[in-house]
């Protein structure tokens, strides 16, 4: 047998050179047991698991373990709490700075005995570490929202991260294109696979994931309205489809008088229909305005990469989808958009979302608001 056991719940397979755990949770209605296996590289990865599913267990069965430490409760906040509320995507990353840091530095303290000083140090460690400062305070935030659960089921006393700093936020930078170039790159598109990929971001404003999940079904091509209702994004390497981030990101977009735009969908519906005749039933109708050849969507890595291959080529400014983006709110700012119809466009939840995000750019604004006004003041003397 391959499969030797080295305590209860835990073997270890000699060929595949892994550790693997039973965990029991239950019986079914039929009264056959529940349970599941997972494998670990190493045997402590194996025994902790074991741990944060036995002490998960008893917070279930409403029984607080005598020595819960913080990682077991991270655990269980996150299947229990995170995991049935919020998107994969979010999951995914919570999971990450779980499993990866906040265990690892804090997850053996016992929950009872957390410091707010033990918490500074963790925060300094990690910056000390290289990791930037709004990556750190996703580390705070993470672990206030665990706590502050804690809380409330009274198995604290106290939030100690209240009471811990988180570090300053930092503005980040970001690349973008002003009017002209956005034109030079559209030529230099025309025709690629990339075109109408940059066009949305360029002309629209749309997220990557938002041009990820425009499918047909949501572009009126008579009234020339685009309805952003779908995303698709990537977590852990596959594809999620989800609706989009918030309620405002959920918009109707018109692009009537946009010949270029129109131009390139109607091209992209018509050469749809015809690879769909011409393939029948091999053709994977799934929906998605961008995609492969036979129908497949892209993965929005594909896209990403793809963008920085054609740029590697010409003779343009590095960008990304995303900063496409933020092309088009600079551009819109610059023509004098009020910031109101800018914030409703991106699909922000308020016009207090897109200063803070933007303000950088808008700013670069204020010399000829400055320039007028000083003009304006001449002129009446």
């Amino acid at each position: 047998m391959p499969r030797k056991t080295i305590t209860t719940n835990i073997a270890f397979d000699t060929q595949r050179r892994s550790y693997y755990v039973t965990m029991y949770s239950g019986r079914s209605k039929k009264g056959k047991c529940r349970r599941s296996v997972r494998c670990f590289p190493t045997l402590d990865q194996a025994v902790q698991a074991l741990e944060n599913f036995k002490a998960g267990r008893s917070l279930e069965q409403g029984k607080v373990p005598q020595d819960l430490t913080v990682g077991q409760w991270l655990h269980y906040w996150l299947e229990q709490v995170v995991r049935p509320s919020r998107s994969a995507s979010t999951t995914h990353g919570y999971t990450m700075i779980i499993r990866n840091h906040l265990t690892p530095g804090l997850g053996a303290i016992r929950l009872a005995d957390l410091t707010a000083a033990q918490v500074q140090q963790y925060l300094n460690r990690k910056q000390e570490e290289g990791l930037c400062a709004n990556t750190v305070r996703k580390h705070h935030s993470v672990l206030h929202n665990a706590l502050e659960q804690a809380r409330r089921q009274e198995l604290i006393d106290r939030n100690v991260v209240d009471m811990a700093a988180r570090p300053s936020a930092t503005q980040p930078v970001h690349h973008y294109y002003d009017a002209e170039t956005m034109q030079r790159l559209f030529r230099a598109l025309e025709g690629t696979s990339m075109e109408l990929a940059v066009k949305l971001a360029g002309y629209l404003g749309l997220r990557r994931s938002e041009i990820c999940g425009l499918k047909w079904s949501h572009v009126d091509r008579q009234a020339k309205i685009i309805t952003i209702a779908e995303a698709r994004t990537a977590v852990n390497g596959k594809s999620v489809d989800k609706e989009p981030k918030n309620n405002s990101s959920v918009r109707r977009l018109g692009y009537q008088g946009l010949s270029d735009l129109e131009n390139v969908l109607e091209r992209m519906w018509r050469r749809r229909e015809a690879e769909r005749k011409r393939m029948g039933s091999q053709y994977c109708d799934q929906g998605f305005v961008l995609c492969h050849s036979g129908g497949h969507p892209y993965q929005p890595d594909y896209l990403s990469n793809r963008l920085q291959r054609v740029l590697a080529g010409k003779d343009l400014p590095y960008v990304t989808l995303h900063g496409l983006r933020h092309s088009f709110a600079s551009i819109a700012h610059s023509q004098n958009v009020p910031l109101f119809g800018i914030s409703r466009a991106l699909g922000h939840s308020s016009t207090a979302t897109t200063t803070q995000i933007y303000m950088h750019l808008f700013d670069e604004t204020h010399l000829s608001v400055v320039q007028q006004v000083g003009k304006a003041i001449d002129g009446e003397r």
